[in-house]
């Protein structure tokens, strides 16, 4: 359902509006349910070639997301903690000291004690402080990604090929164990060893920040948690995978986190919010990324068509929003769908849910980001009533943000609450943040409540502000 501007400027002043309630009238929030997928999903084949992100790429991956520094030569022990946090380990053990060279004051003590129960490691000597070599790293980052069943089911025909790739010759290896060379094998077949390191992959070799920063990102692409994308613009099928994507969405529903937000909205404290699931978060990087929300599918496949035709890629990912607002009972009768439910509330009123979408984009350079604004402002923007030359439903106000500042942008604020994988967000201006978060707690006491600042095109800022383009 479309809601109309005018609607939305005469219901509402405006000056004082969250983003949620700007959202709420020009279809800008939206709920779904959507596949998230790897970047790289790799195949297990001894004669298949698969490709990896680069180590830069992953090295900002586990900067932004993970907090994770790699020196250009870690030790055993700072890749161990560096695993641990990739599979998000809280440190704690239930079992007493499986190292006899470890102490609890040593700094990769929890994360060790966690990754052997596990299964990742083994208990007796570790040396951690010794360098990281290649063969060690790779046997750590096989168990890691749960990898390490499928290794042991490795034959001898089916090792040596794989280890072929490496130079190495087996069976006769003094160095190679059975499960050693089953392991190194499955790391070469499923890609979790890139094949850029095969020829230069060498036993007892002091193992590079840029070859553990490899391993890692592997790790996070086995256990689906790198970034998650359905394909990138300038993929043939792109059209046909985002049309599949929002098909399968359905509307999100959180009892317990909705109780809250709705409660906010009965109080007027807020007029609208999102719902998403965080485990399909693009997870892209801050600075090449923006989100771009809307209502309309055939809109989401024609932007598409018009990053291409401009000449901009961008990986591509379609995550699960549903939308929440007031809906007054003047308007009429509202009509129920699969996608827009309405649940009529104490003064007469009803809150709608409605299902829409946020696209995510990480373009190939920040160039890219920075030209996507003109594009917008050219081909999808209304202007006038009549507006011709624009994609199909093009609004007044488009909706698209950055976490990271950008010329010409303009600053707004989120609210955030938590419950598991779901969370529901509010947007508004900044001097509004303090106020509404307050309001959140006081509904919830315990409630987690994120509050963060990020940056919103100009038109939709000015329409926060109570302007009507």
């Amino acid at each position: 359902m479309h809601r109309s501007v005018n609607k939305k400027k005469t219901l509402f002043p405006l000056a004082a509006v969250s983003l949620s309630a700007a959202l709420l009238y020009s279809g800008l929030y939206g709920g779904t349910a959507v596949r998230a997928e790897a970047a790289t999903v790799p195949a297990v084949s001894s004669s298949a070639t698969v490709s990896s992100p680069s180590a830069a790429a992953y090295k900002a991956f586990l900067q932004n997301q993970y907090k994770i520094e790699l020196p250009a030569a870690p030790t055993k022990g700072e890749f161990i903690q560096d695993v641990a946090k990739t599979l998000k380990l809280g440190g704690s053990s239930t079992g007493g000291n499986r190292f006899n060279d470890l102490k609890p004051e040593d700094p990769a003590y929890a994360a060790a004690q966690a990754l052997a129960e596990k299964g990742v490691l083994s208990g007796g000597t570790l040396q951690v402080e010794a360098p990281l070599t290649e063969d060690a790293a790779v046997y750590i980052a096989l168990k890691a990604a749960d990898l390490k069943e499928l290794a042991y089911t490795y034959p001898e025909a089916k090792i040596k090929p794989a280890l072929h790739k490496l130079g190495i010759d087996y069976p006769g290896n003094p160095k190679l164990s059975l499960q050693a060379a089953q392991e190194l094998a499955a790391a070469v077949d499923t890609g979790l060893l890139p094949a850029a390191w095969h020829s230069s992959f060498g036993f007892g070799d002091v193992a590079s920040g840029d070859f553990a920063a490899d391993l890692l990102g592997s790790v996070l692409s086995f256990k689906g948690a790198y970034k998650h994308t359905i394909g990138s613009v300038a993929d043939a099928d792109i059209f046909a995978k985002l049309y599949q994507a929002y098909q399968t969405q359905d509307l999100i529903q959180v009892k317990e986190l909705q109780a809250v937000v709705d409660e906010a909205l009965k109080q007027n404290l807020i007029t609208g919010y999102n719902l998403k699931d965080s485990r399909y978060s693009a997870n892209f990087d801050p600075k090449l990324s923006l989100t771009y929300g809307h209502d309309d599918i055939t809109h989401a496949v024609q932007l598409i068509g018009l990053l291409r035709s401009e000449g901009l890629n961008a990986k591509v990912q379609l995550e699960p929003k549903t939308s929440a607002f007031v809906y007054l009972k003047e308007w009429g009768e509202p009509k129920q769908t699969d996608s827009y439910k309405v649940v009529q509330i104490e003064n007469g009123n009803y809150i709608a849910y409605a299902k829409e979408y946020d696209i995510a984009f990480e373009f190939d350079t920040a160039e890219q980001k920075a030209k996507f604004q003109d594009v917008v402002s050219q081909y999808a923007k209304k202007n006038s009533e009549d507006a011709k030359g624009l994609i199909a439903s093009s609004w007044w106000q488009p909706l698209y943000y950055s976490l990271t500042p950008i010329d010409v942008y303009k600053e707004i604020s989120n609210n955030k609450l938590t419950e598991g994988h779901y969370y529901a967000q509010t947007f508004s201006l900044p001097d509004k943040t303090a106020e509404i978060a307050s309001g959140l707690q006081k509904i919830r006491p315990d409630a987690k409540v994120e509050s963060y600042r990020f940056w919103v095109d100009e038109p939709f800022y000015n329409y926060l502000l109570g302007g009507y383009k």
